[in-house]
């Protein structure tokens, strides 16, 4: 058994984690593996839904929890238990589906457990394979409607779009909401809306606190703009080198890329001592 440097270690998964083919390499696996077993504590940090990124999860075979919806869910990956939970207010979740409403877009509204979108179409079902979660299409009344119909507890709010107009619409999104919300970038083809006092860096701090470890000694890894307070927060916050140029020097980027086990190589790194 090694010594562990940094007790805790952060990762986000798709475009960190996940290979572009959509696998994980074995050897980053092992060295999941191996650094859990020597008693490091990793942890997926995702925008993904809670449904989702705890599937991956378990397929790590990983125990603990998970932080779901860019830091807005906590839950506790065997029981399903949420540690925490921030929603958007009712009122306001109605005011950004109306926006997006009037300007045409293709978005969904989460909830935690489930999905409700306006569009049933292509980038519906990409969405779904990915994230291997079933999606609701709401055919009958505008979204706007349906959240205020339900009063639903709405944790997150996703726009899709092709890739070329992604930075059009992010643009329009912030001027509109940008002073109040998290207006992020994630996947290529998503402009995620959020509340703003959470985060994948709030989730830090609340998991370093959950686990007893001091923030400082926590690694956090990314590549995307939704986990740069993540990044900012942890005691060394790396982004791999694949990341979004967006991330350019506001933090250190890792030389390997998602496709070449930055992770595996990172805990190798950071995770123990250098004393065998």
């Amino acid at each position: 058994m090694r010594k562990i440097r940094y007790p805790l270690i952060m990762s986000d998964y798709d475009g960190t984690l996940l290979r572009s083919d959509m696998t994980i390499a074995e050897e980053t696996k092992d060295m999941i593996a191996r650094y859990v077993a020597d008693g490091g504590i990793f942890v997926l940090s995702s925008g993904r839904m809670t449904p989702s990124i705890i599937n991956e999860a378990k397929k790590l075979s990983l125990k603990g929890i998970v932080a779901a919806y860019n830091g807005a869910e906590i839950v506790d990956i065997q029981s399903g238990e949420r540690l925490f939970q921030g929603c958007l207010p009712v009122n306001e979740a109605i005011e950004i589906c109306r926006k997006m409403e009037a300007m045409g877009l293709h978005f969904h509204v989460y909830d935690g457990d489930n999905f409700y979108s306006n569009d049933g179409g292509e980038l519906f079902v990409l969405y779904e394979q990915v994230c291997q979660v079933k999606g609701n299409v709401i055919a009958d009344m505008p979204l706007s409607q349906w959240v205020e119909k339900r009063q639903l507890k709405v944790v997150k709010i996703v726009a899709l779009m092709p890739f070329e107009t992604r930075e059009k619409v992010y643009e329009r999104m912030y001027d509109a909401f940008g002073d109040d919300y998290l207006v992020l970038r994630s996947a290529k083809f998503l402009v995620e809306l959020c509340d703003k006092r959470y985060s994948k860096g709030t989730a830090l701090q609340y998991i370093a606190d959950y686990y007893g470890i001091d923030r400082k000694e926590t690694v956090a890894v990314g590549d995307n703009q939704n986990d740069l307070a993540m990044l900012q927060a942890a005691g060394v916050g790396l982004a791999v080198k694949s990341a979004e140029e967006s991330l350019r020097g506001k933090i250190e980027f890792f030389d390997a890329t998602n496709d070449e086990n930055a992770v595996g190589k990172i805990i190798e790194e950071y995770g123990y001592t250098k004393e065998n």
